[in-house]
């Protein structure tokens, strides 16, 4: 039997969904690691780089865990009053 006739046939949809995902995870994987470097989230942003999940960890990071840090971080900075200098009246 010719098991090779059903794997050329698909082949060019593998290659089409292949192509699919690689640009998915490519959208996905660059506007977190751009949000993890914003948000100076280096350990995200190595796990980030180093896993391949299509997409799937980043799109968590960008919606959960990237909004939880920058919330964190607008609460432990302290508002700075700008100040202003008072000029002397002679």
């Amino acid at each position: 039997m010719d098991y090779t006739g059903w794997l050329v046939n698909l082949a060019p949809n593998l290659t089409m969904l292949f192509v699919l995902l690689l640009i998915w995870s490519l959208i996905w994987k660059g506007i977190a690691l751009w949000k993890a470097a914003h948000n100076n989230d280096k350990a995200w942003f190595i796990a980030l780089l180093i896993l391949n999940t299509i997409g799937i960890l980043e799109i968590f990071y960008i919606f959960v865990f990237s909004k939880r840090n920058s919330e964190e971080s607008k609460q432990s900075k302290p508002e700075s009053k700008p100040e202003t200098k008072q000029s002397d009246k002679k």
